[in-house]
């Protein structure tokens, strides 16, 4: 009797690796850097090869206060969230976060217009903070990222941080200047897989590394279009592995932005008494939301809660083992 052959997937492709933060030796000033993409299987499927470079975890934090974020979240960040650099310090510190996500709110015409002389100083107060590697993401108003993230490129220039994101028609003013100060990428898609592989293609035909590029094809939270972002993100990465060069990024999802927006997350236990516990259910809703998006190809994971960081870490470690 024939033995039955084990069933393993046979990729031609892989991921790209993409490497972030640069320390005194290769220019900058980080004191640790991460790698994420590699990979040659789909995830975690240890038995077809090893997760290369496991996923990471970010922590975002806001250049202003987090006004509308709700209570349990902001009462396990502290007073902290009164500055971008401490803030930053104590998500690396206590939190262990591997990368510090900067989303620079504060900058938005409806949320502050801040200047970006004043968003540059926040990026060279939180890179002086930490020593992790830094995203740095604009507020989404078009027209004022286009004059606020050259000057944040500029003021990070050899740090090799991540700068995003670009669209699929807004993207050469920011292509321009990642390639000019060596940062890399997040090229922004609406949970489209042809508008993800356009959006890599005219950030490629503009000279920009695939190496330096990575994607957010945006993602649901549970119970609000999760099982949509699995499957676009589970598409993106079997293209990859089939060897197509233009969907062979890196994935990264805002995990604690779109979790938090929910409303089994946010509401109150007077709003919603049959819902639990008000100071466990936004945890439970981004570790749920994280979870699943691991699965499906992940590679950085942006949170803001601490217990949740702390949760996925530990499946991190468990699912690579």
């Amino acid at each position: 009797m024939k033995m039955l052959e084990e069933a393993k997937g046979k990729w031609a492709g892989a991921l790209n690796e993409v490497v972030i933060g640069a320390t005194k030796e290769q220019g900058g000033t980080r004191t640790s850097t991460v790698t994420v993409g590699g990979e040659k299987t789909l995830p975690f499927l240890a038995y077809e090869g090893p997760t290369k470079n496991r996923p990471v975890v970010a922590m975002e934090i806001l250049d202003r206060v987090p006004e509308d974020w709700p209570k349990p979240l902001t009462d396990a960040l502290g007073d902290a969230v009164k500055s971008p650099a401490e803030w930053a310090k104590k998500c690396v510190d206590q939190f262990g976060a591997d990368l510090i996500c900067l989303k620079l709110q504060g900058t938005h015409p409806d949320f502050g217009n801040a200047s970006p002389q004043a968003a540059a100083a926040t990026v060279k107060s939180v890179l002086a903070a930490v020593g992790v590697p830094l995203i740095i993401w604009g507020s989404d108003h078009d027209e004022k990222d286009n004059e606020v993230l050259p000057r944040c490129s500029e003021a990070a220039k050899g740090e090799k941080c991540v700068i995003g994101a670009v669209k699929e028609d807004n993207y050469k003013t920011l292509v321009s200047f990642c390639l000019a100060d060596g940062h890399s990428l997040i090229g922004l898609s609406p949970i489209d897989i042809n508008i993800a592989k356009q959006v890599n293609i005219l950030v490629s035909e503009m000279g920009f590394p695939l190496d330096r590029l990575v994607m957010y094809p945006t993602t649901g939270a549970l119970g609000y279009g999760l099982e949509y972002a699995y499957s676009i993100q589970e598409r993106s990465r079997i293209a990859a592995l089939g060897g197509d060069k233009m969907m062979s990024m890196p994935v990264i999802c805002m995990i604690g932005q779109e979790a938090w927006r929910a409303k089994e997350a946010r509401a109150s236990a007077e709003e919603a008494p049959g819902l639990g516990d008000e100071n466990m259910r936004g945890v439970f809703w981004e570790i749920a939301t994280a979870s699943a998006l691991l699965q499906a190809g992940s590679d950085i994971m942006v949170m803001r809660h601490p217990e949740s960081v702390a949760a996925i870490k530990n499946v991190i470690t468990k699912l690579t083992k």
